[in-house]
């Protein structure tokens, strides 16, 4: 056998093994769907029970002066008076997940069941047993949103708000590098604004009913005009009213914050279906960072509260089969969001970081036949 003839099977056998390897990447393409979502909106709602999204307000805590607003004969009515555009628009068109009542189980993992380890559990796919306080301590994690913001596709396309002056440190904004405005100070970079300016000074001059956390229109309001302006990619809002009233023991406020969230939630979704940006290619992801007790229990949250580890999540959006209230599925946790929001843009955060929980199969198009 001559040199050149060697040469010539070499290049054969190079040239077979590149076919069958183009092959496989095409026959995997094929089996995997292509995804529809390329922007993601992720709304929590800091400490809203499972029990009044599910059945409405709770008949050992309901006054009379709360009967004609919140109080009907069903679990369903009920739950659409606190929450009605997440039962008409995102259960209907989505998936929702935590009606124990059901057999549809979601909770946190970290065993602490408060704000700073939930939003860390929530945001970076795992609990920390050095996230213990709600402590002003920057996260020495990397979040989802600051992974997705190292890659070329998002960078300067991500951005959080949250009510809670908290967040910074949560994200560990001077290290992950985009916009987190949270509390009482203002959002900078917006020079002759006037709707900035407005909500800025608004802040400023607001009544301080929580040292650590300004009223939720005014972090709604603000997330909304960067929304106009900006268009990211990836934006995270947290509101926390309901958590404060809570504590606070006032169930009536409660059970209209809840109500205002769902209505901000509401005008959120319209207008991203009114940006071209945003109409079709968007998917939402709705949640909380902890429960609540029962009973009287209910103004509480912690470890001396077991039961305020269950939770609930939904998700709306093109990639997304509806399959409304989910009934007798396998529990679901809330480490499970970062990956399920990164698979969700067809990025791997699982696979780069193990330690996060697994994605939400049911979330993502099927597969070979299988969710």
């Amino acid at each position: 056998m001559t040199t050149s003839f060697r040469r010539t099977l070499h290049a054969i056998a190079l040239l077979a093994c590149a076919a069958l390897l183009i092959a496989q990447v095409i026959a995997q393409a094929q089996l995997q769907p292509a995804l529809k979502t390329r922007r993601v909106v992720w709304v929590m709602t800091d400490g809203m029970r499972w029990q009044e999204i599910f059945a409405g307000a709770d008949a050992g805590l309901i006054t009379d002066a709360l009967r004609k607003d919140f109080w009907r004969e069903t679990a369903e009515e009920r739950r659409s008076l606190v929450m009605p555009f997440l039962w008409s628009t995102v259960a209907k068109n989505g998936q929702i997940y935590g009606n124990r009542a059901l057999g549809s189980e979601a909770s946190v993992t970290n065993g602490l069941n408060f704000s700073y380890p939930g939003y860390n559990e929530s945001l970076t796919g795992f609990a920390d047993p050095r996230i213990d306080s709600n402590d002003k301590k920057y996260n020495p994690n990397t979040t989802v949103l600051e992974w997705l913001h190292g890659k070329p596709a998002y960078r300067g396309k991500v951005a959080a708000f949250g009510a809670w002056d908290l967040f910074p440190w949560i994200f560990n904004a001077p290290r992950a590098g985009f916009t987190v405005n949270a509390g009482f100070e203002p959002l900078t970079g917006f020079p002759g604004n006037p709707t900035i300016q407005l909500l800025n000074e608004l802040k400023a001059d607001s009544p301080h009913d929580w040292d650590d956390e300004v009223y939720d229109n005014l972090t709604f309001h603000t997330a909304m005009e960067y929304l106009r302006q900006r268009k990211p990619r990836v934006m995270f809002l947290s509101l926390g009213e309901t958590d404060d009233w809570a504590h606070a023991g006032k169930y009536g406020e409660y059970l209209r914050s809840a109500r205002r969230a769902d209505r901000d939630i509401q005008a959120l979704w319209e207008t991203l279906q009114a940006m071209p940006e945003y109409r079709g290619v968007t998917t939402l992801i709705i949640s909380t960072d902890h429960g609540r007790g029962d009973g009287e229990a209910w103004k509480s949250h912690g470890v001396k509260v077991p039961e305020s580890k269950n939770i609930w999540m939904a998700f709306m959006g093109p990639d997304t089969p509806a399959l409304g209230e989910r009934k007798l599925v396998a529990a679901v946790t809330q480490s499970q969001i970062a990956a399920t929001l990164a698979a969700l843009l067809g990025e791997d955060y699982h696979g780069a970081v193990p330690t996060s929980g697994a994605v939400i199969a049911d979330v993502l198009p099927k597969v070979g036949g299988k969710f």
